[in-house]
Formats: C-alpha cells, structure tokens, sequence
C-alpha cells in the first residue's frame, strides 16, 4: 500500500507542478501526453507484425494469395509517389 501511496504522492505532486506552468506548456505537454497514449510499444508493434506476418504466410500456403514480383511491387510503388 506504500507504494501506492508514494505513486499518489507523485502524481499530486506532478499535477501541481503541471497546473503551475504556461498555458503554452500545459498545452505541448497535453500534446505530449497524449503522443504516449496513441503511440503503440515496440512490443505492440513487434506482436502485430509477427501476426499480420503469420496471416500472410497462411494465406499463402493455403494459394488464398499468390505472391507479387518485387519488381512489379517497386513499379507500382514509384507510380504511386509521381
């Protein structure tokens, strides 16, 4: 329970402090706050590659999808950007 309290303790201290600044500050640092809520960890982003790559690998051998010639894909990227 200490440890809780000493959280409490720090984030009633952080919001003070927070409630002291510039509207400007408060402001970025809202911006801030919130960059860290949207922003996935490498451990979300590592998970959801390894999924959409285990998903794409099962499509394949299962002939739901057929492969696509890197050069064909880099053909249509540059396309696309022009």
């Amino acid at each position: 329970m200490k440890e809780t309290e000493g959280r409490e303790m720090d984030f009633q201290t952080i919001e003070t402090e927070a409630l002291h600044l510039s509207r400007e500050e408060r402001t970025r640092l809202i911006k801030q706050l919130v960059l860290s809520l949207d922003t996935p960890s490498k451990e979300e982003l590592r998970d959801d590659w390894l999924r959409e790559a285990r998903r794409r690998a099962t499509e394949w051998d299962e002939g739901v999808i057929q492969p696509t010639p890197g050069d064909e894909v880099l053909k249509k990227a540059r396309a696309l950007i022009r």
